[in-house]
């Protein structure tokens, strides 16, 4: 994998960098841009890192998470170089209405789009943070012990922990040398996996007893009376869409939340050669082969109803 010239050039000519990632984010967008900040304040730079939506609990472990920003009030961003991470669109991002003085996009989805003026989209690309890990050799910076850290736990989850079906050669490589640099497996892993809140557990417990299965595809679902009875919030389903796909006989988990009255988000899961990125794409959402998701207007029969009949085209 290498790094387009043009954007090696673009992060070492501009000096003022705003790094974007996509709302409700996971590790893969949190350890990039936190890891991308880290490498290019190694080189002098000046960084400011936003999250519409926040650091999860679940990744308030990352070194320097502290440093991400939840609101762009009383930033002047027109005075600034925006660099979106895993995701292409500035909507997705939740700053569709901010100017910047130019832009570069560093993603590994399928859904891509024209936004901005250097792009470096990597599809194929097991997680953005591969992509960053790349750039990170290429600009010469090297690997701090929370660079580490940030890149081996963005790897870690668009991998499943190295048990999905893009994990190759190079992200084990790659994690070898982040394991050499400081990133401990074990500490990463006991943080994503072994951490859960009582409140996380129960709303599992509430979401798995949903279950129902037609023609392969496994439905589940979380209510907004289910977080308020539990006290667990929307950052608490992480996984939860993964789960089912678990099942031997299972070719998609779609995981339904509710969001609004009559609104879900469903995150799809896959395995093998399904594509679940076009079937999101086709509702106007985007994401991976094995793992997308979108929002969709309508009571959860119908949502249900409408994800089959695509299915069975």
């Amino acid at each position: 994998m290498k790094t387009p010239p043009e954007l090696l050039s673009f992060l070492r000519e501009k000096g003022d960098f705003f790094i974007a990632t996509h709302i409700n984010p996971e590790g893969d967008a949190l350890g990039s841009a936190l890891a991308l900040s880290m490498a290019l304040e190694t080189l002098g730079k000046k960084t400011i890192v936003y999250d519409r939506d926040g650091v999860p609990e679940l990744y308030r472990f990352l070194p320097g998470q502290e440093k991400i920003i939840d609101t762009s009030q009383g930033i002047q961003t027109s005075g600034l170089n925006l660099l979106l991470l895993d995701c292409n669109t500035p909507a997705r991002a939740g700053i569709e209405g901010l100017r910047f003085k130019s832009s570069a996009v560093i993603d590994h989805h399928e859904t891509e789009s024209e936004f901005g003026d250097i792009r470096w989209i990597e599809p194929k690309a097991a997680a953005t943070g591969l992509m960053i890990f790349n750039l990170v050799r290429e600009l010469g910076v090297e690997l701090s012990r929370e660079i580490a850290v940030n890149l081996y736990t963005a790897i870690a989850i668009d991998t499943g922990t190295f048990r999905f079906g893009n994990t190759t050669a190079e992200v084990l490589r790659a994690a070898a040398d982040l394991a050499e640099a400081g990133a401990q497996p074990g500490y990463v892993a006991n943080n994503l996996y072994e951490t859960w809140s009582e409140k996380r557990f129960r709303l599992l417990i509430m979401a798995l007893s949903t279950l129902e299965i037609k023609d392969a595809v496994a439905f589940t679902f979380v209510t907004r009376e289910m977080f308020h009875s539990t006290g667990a919030g929307p950052e608490d389903t992480e996984n939860f869409s993964s789960l089912p796909r678990t099942m031997k006989d299972i070719g998609i988990s779609a995981f339904f939340r509710e969001v609004d009255s009559d609104e879900w988000k469903i995150s799809l899961r896959s395995r093998g050669t399904m594509n679940v990125a076009s079937i999101a794409s086709f509702f106007g959402g985007g994401g991976h082969k094995n793992a997308a998701g979108y929002k969709i207007k309508a009571t959860l029969e119908e949502a249900k109803k409408a994800l089959l009949a695509r299915l069975a085209q």
